[in-house]
C-alpha cells in the first residue's frame, strides 16, 4: 500500500518572513532548507531524529531563516540555570517534568482548543523521542496531543546524510497507532540523524518501558 506523505498542499495560507542572516548562514554550513509556510493557524511538530545536541542548534538557525514561531517543551532542571533559562523562555521554552506525564497533554490540548476558539496562532514542537539516546520507541505525548486536538501534525525532517532540514510534510492523524506509525515510518524513511546508531525505531513505546528509562 503506497502511503503520500502530505495531506496538505502549498500555497499555505500561513506565512513567516525569516532572517536572511540565518539563511546564509545555513547555506555557508552546506545545508539545504525546504519550507513554504503552514497549512493551519494551529499544529503540532515534531523532529526526527533527534541523535545530538547539535540538532537544537541547527534547528535554532531553521527557525530563524524562517521565521516560524512555535512554543516547545523542555526539561525543567534547564530553566533553572541563570541567563540560560531566560533564554529559553524567550525562544518559547515551556518547562516541564519529563518524570511524569500525569496532566500535560491535557494542559497541551486545552490550549489548543482555546487559540481555536479565539483564532490565535499556536504551534508547539515536541520530540517523540524525548531524548538523545536510542530507546526502544516514541513517547505517546505527541500523539495524544495531536490526535486530542485534532490539530495538523508536521514532520520536520533534519537529515545529517543530505545536510537538508525539510518541513514539507503535513499529516492529518486517524488515531489508528498501527496505520499512522505505519505512516510517519514512511516519511523518514532513510533519513539520517548525525548519530545514525543512536536513531529510536518509529513506534510507540510499550506500557512496560518507564518514563525514567527513556531520560537521560
Amino acid at each position: 500500500m503506497s502511503l503520500k506523505h502530505s495531506d496538505f498542499h502549498p500555497p499555505f495560507a500561513v506565512q513567516f518572513k525569516g532572517h536572511a542572516l540565518a539563511a546564509w548562514l545555513l547555506k555557508k554550513l552546506g545545508w539545504g532548507l525546504s519550507f513554504e509556510g503552514l497549512p493551519a493557524r494551529q499544529g503540532v511538530f515534531i523532529m526526527y531524529p533527534h541523535t545530538s545536541n547539535w540538532d537544537f542548534v541547527m534547528l535554532l538557525l531553521m527557525k530563524w531563516a524562517t521565521g516560524i514561531q512555535a512554543s516547545f517543551w523542555g526539561k525543567d532542571s534547564l530553566f533553572k540555570v541563570p541567563v540560560f533559562g531566560r533564554w529559553l523562555r524567550y525562544l518559547g521554552g515551556v518547562p516541564v517534568r519529563r518524570t511524569s506525564a500525569q496532566g500535560m497533554v491535557g494542559d497541551a490540548v486545552a490550549m489548543f482548543e482555546q487559540a481555536k476558539k479565539d483564532d490565535q496562532y499556536f504551534w508547539v514542537a515536541l520530540a517523540p523521542e524525548g531524548t538523545r539516546k536510542k530507546i526502544p520507541g516514541w513517547r505517546s505525548g505527541f500523539y495524544r496531543t495531536t490526535c486530542g486536538a485534532q490539530v495538523p501534525l508536521g514532520l520536520v525532517k533534519l537529515d545529517y546524510r543530505l545536510k537538508t532540514i525539510r518541513i514539507t510534510d503535513f499529516i492529518s492523524l486517524t488515531g489508528d497507532e498501527v496505520q499512522d506509525f505505519e505512516r510517519l515510518a514512511g516519511v523518514y524513511d532513510a533519513v539520517t540523524g548525525k548519530n545514525p546508531r543512536s536513531a529510536s525505531p518509529i513506534r510507540l513505546l510499550g506500557a512496560e518501558v518507564s518514563r525514567a528509562e527513556t531520560i537521560n
